[in-house]
């Protein structure tokens, strides 16, 4: 099995090149050489997707059995429109790493992976979309929405969309988890969103990696997939993984959604992983797992994660990192503020 993996040398792209090649595949990968070095075994070439010359000369560099795209979520449909025009010709399947954020309902209202998507055009820029008051939809959803038609377009029912929602894992860079474990870390009376049952969906950057590869293979008609865990974790499991692996001595105080919003406390970034939307984690994968998708419990994801971080685990840095987390300060106001929180 020969693969083109575009991006491979951080967090999902290097762990598709890493399952591919335990699966002792022959790997190529395709990056700028900017966030480091790729693994061993790999085929590297390098050169900006965005400029024409250099996506001939990559694909002089083929015929490969599939791509797998890990590369495009900061990129316009056009751009991704460029690169899957430029190698149709010489893969014979395209797996595309997209996003739950093209849908039209997301987050608000629960999703299967025949719900409606935003409406962007496969040669769109990247001006084109809005972010609604509320923060859905979001110019981020229309541009994935256009890259799935760009590469629609191109390769037609050869290619396969995987929609995740949160990834979390080993290497990650957004910073959701990693800002979790080192609060939990700290102890003391931790700021945490009630309902503390509720049910979220994050999975393994591994286990998106596994079936990224199973889907490469699959043959047939594509299609898209909505991947989330299909079991979860409450929000109450979540925190208590987080303070077991990391021993820290705290406890959750579980402020309600209305006390939070009366401090400003902002859904998704100061609170990483809470968003008060009916949808955010009603996401049905039950495709996805009749296809092969197999999610490990996100116990093991944390514990994995902290292990990381604790052998000086560094992730590329990306300014998403500083977004997450509340203040010191401030969760310290809030906590004043509420019954049962003893500082």
């Amino acid at each position: 099995m020969k693969i083109l993996v575009l991006g491979g040398t951080w967090f999902l792209g290097k762990e598709v090149v890493a399952g591919a090649l335990a699966r002792g595949w022959e790997v190529t990968t395709f990056t700028r050489g900017l966030s480091g070095p790729g693994l061993p075994g790999t085929g590297a070439l390098h050169g900006d997707r965005t400029d024409p010359t250099a996506l001939t000369r990559l694909a002089a560099a083929g015929p490969w059995d599939a791509v797998v795209d890990t590369s495009s979520s900061e990129l316009p449909p056009r751009d991704v429109l460029l690169a899957a025009r430029a190698l149709a010709d010489q893969v014979d399947r395209w797996v595309h790493i997209s996003t739950v954020s093209v849908y039209a309902g997301w987050p608000h209202h629960p999703l299967t992976d025949t719900s409606p998507l935003l409406d962007c055009p496969p040669g769109a820029d990247e001006t084109f979309g809005y972010t609604g008051e509320d923060g859905s939809p979001t110019t981020y959803g229309f541009q994935k929405a256009g890259g799935e038609r760009a590469v629609a377009e191109a390769l037609g029912d050869r290619a396969v969309f995987l929609r995740p929602g949160v990834i979390l894992g080993p290497g990650e860079y957004v910073g959701r988890l990693p800002w979790w474990l080192t609060r939990a870390a700290r102890g003391g009376p931790i700021l945490a969103p009630a309902p503390a049952h509720q049910r979220i969906q994050p999975v393994d950057v591994r286990d998106v990696a596994a079936f990224a590869l199973d889907q490469a293979t699959a043959g047939g008609v594509g299609g898209a997939f909505n991947v989330a865990h299909p079991e979860g974790l409450t929000f109450a499991g979540f925190v208590t993984a987080c303070l077991m692996v990391t021993g820290g001595a705290g406890r959750p105080v579980w402020a309600s959604p209305e006390d939070l919003a009366s401090h400003g406390v902002k859904q998704w970034t100061e609170m990483p992983l809470w968003r008060t939307h009916a949808g955010v984690w009603a996401v049905d994968s039950s495709r996805a797992v009749a296809a092969g998708l197999r999610c490990r419990p996100l116990a093991e994801t944390i514990a994995d994660t902290w292990a990381w971080l604790q052998a000086d685990g560094r992730p590329v840095e990306h300014p998403r990192w500083a977004e997450h987390g509340i203040a010191p300060e401030k969760e310290g106001k809030i906590l004043a503020s509420l019954p049962g929180a003893t500082l």
